[in-house]
């Protein structure tokens, strides 16, 4: 019996679909959610989700969100969630190269626009490192 995944970003549904089993970045550890799991609700951090399904498995960056699981369906609302196929490395290390530059320059900078910044340097590290550990035939 699987369980339903549904991983939600601000701007669009990344993935949904019946599963065996997902892996969360709880903020407490990694988190195995299998059917029929006890109610939880969870802070996830930046981290990768992975969700296994019939021997085959995708892995998903999120960048903070909740996860809600429920015995039938595990719901993750990502602040930023994007899965790792489909990530450019390119566009990752031009990413984290702007941040870096910015954080350098940042004298005047107010500590809003800072934490933006620093916030970016920290998913552009995420997808590149995913990138790197999960993709297939890199």
């Amino acid at each position: 019996m699987p369980i339903r995944c549904e991983i939600v970003s601000q701007d669009r549904i990344v993935f949904q679909d019946d599963v065996d089993m997902v892996i969360l970045p709880g903020t407490a550890g990694e988190m195995g959610i299998l059917p029929n799991h006890a109610p939880v609700l969870t802070l996830l951090k930046y981290g990768v989700i992975h969700v296994k399904n019939k021997g085959a498995e995708e892995f998903f960056t999120v960048a903070g969100g909740v996860a809600e699981v429920q015995p039938d369906q595990v719901t993750i609302l990502a602040d930023a969630a994007e899965n790792v196929a489909e990530i450019s490395i390119q566009r990752a290390e031009e990413a984290r190269q702007r941040a870096e530059k910015l954080l350098k320059e940042g004298a005047g900078v107010s500590p809003d626009v800072y934490l933006q910044i620093q916030a970016a340097l920290r998913r552009s590290h995420l997808r590149i490192e995913a990138v790197r550990r999960y993709r297939q035939g890199r």
